[in-house]
């Protein structure tokens, strides 16, 4: 039976690189993304490498809940109609905003960076369930470090610094992502985290450059920070997409859950903060209010 993935934000950067990768271990790849011609470059490289299988595009703006909710709709009726497993589901979109931005009155880093795959992954979780064995595997961040470790609303107080609430939303993400690993046990979906580490991409190239990105007190420190980000950035995208690829396809990982694949490929501890249960809770609350999984025109994922 065709071994199948899906890696959102797949058609460029480290998503493409890890659907190359997927293409390459012998899956049938679908690169989720906003742009068709970036999705057809895509796809022509991918089929470049003469995989087993060849590639494909589906169109969707991951920061548009609705346009995610078609989407996991889309994937799931071409898995029942084909009777193909849906063996791996990399959510690997990602975004950082240089300002304070809403999508449908939701801050949008938190959005894109959380709502989007968890509301993503839920939605997809009976297709998952059902191909099993299968993996999710969530991009994380070593931005968490760095996060807003309030989770009381949708926002924390205080003023908008990007870094911080990129970190946040990946934190919340993270948080998600060993929760699901524990409530899915015994299923045969397993749940992996990835941390790329550094690497040079459109995001990056685009944002470290703004020094009204970070809080005063790290902004006096942002210089040193800076340059030791760009020394590990100097590394490529396809060197960044190793943790992503081995969490999706390591046979050493299989019946194996709840890890964070760290940049080097090789399980490491997750952040402290990711595994409090307070912020387990509070992320849990925020995500069900504000990405509610059974929407009324979607009852049938009710359960």
């Amino acid at each position: 039976m065709t071994k199948t993935a899906v890696v959102t934000a797949g058609t460029g950067g480290i998503g493409l690189e890890t659907a190359l990768g997927l293409a390459d271990a012998g899956f049938a790849v679908t690169v989720i993304g906003r742009d068709a011609d970036r999705g057809a470059r895509a796809v022509e490289r991918i089929n470049a490498e003469r995989p087993a299988h060849p590639g494909r595009f589906l169109s969707a703006d991951l920061a548009s809940l609705d346009q995610v909710r078609t989407l996991a709709d889309t994937l799931a009726a071409e898995h029942a109609a084909s009777g193909e497993p849906l063996t791996v589901l990399v959510n690997n979109v990602g975004a950082m905003f240089t300002r304070r931005q809403h999508i449908d009155g939701v801050e949008a880093s938190f959005v894109v960076n959380h709502l989007s795959p968890y509301l993503l992954t839920e939605l997809l979780l009976p297709t998952l369930t059902a191909g099993a064995p299968s993996r999710v595997v969530n991009v994380t961040s070593a931005a968490v470090a760095a996060a807003r470790r309030v989770f009381d609303g949708i926002e924390p107080p205080g003023g908008y610094y990007a870094f911080h609430w990129y970190g946040r939303a990946k934190l919340a993400n993270l948080a998600y992502t060993l929760d699901l690993a524990k409530r899915l046990q015994g299923t045969g979906v397993s749940v992996f985290a990835a941390d790329p580490g550094g690497a040079a991409t459109d995001m990056t190239n685009g944002t470290m450059s703004d020094p009204k990105i970070v809080s005063p007190p790290l902004r006096l420190l942002w210089p040193l920070v800076r340059r030791l980000f760009e020394r590990s950035t100097s590394g490529s995208a396809s060197a960044a997409a190793r943790p992503s690829i081995t969490a999706a396809t390591d046979p050493a990982l299989t019946g194996r859950t709840g890890l964070v694949i760290g940049s080097s490929a090789d399980p490491v501890a997750p952040f402290r903060a990711a595994t409090n249960a307070r912020v387990t809770d509070a992320v849990r609350r925020l995500s069900q209010a504000h990405a509610p999984v059974a929407a009324p025109a979607n009852t049938e994922h009710l359960g």
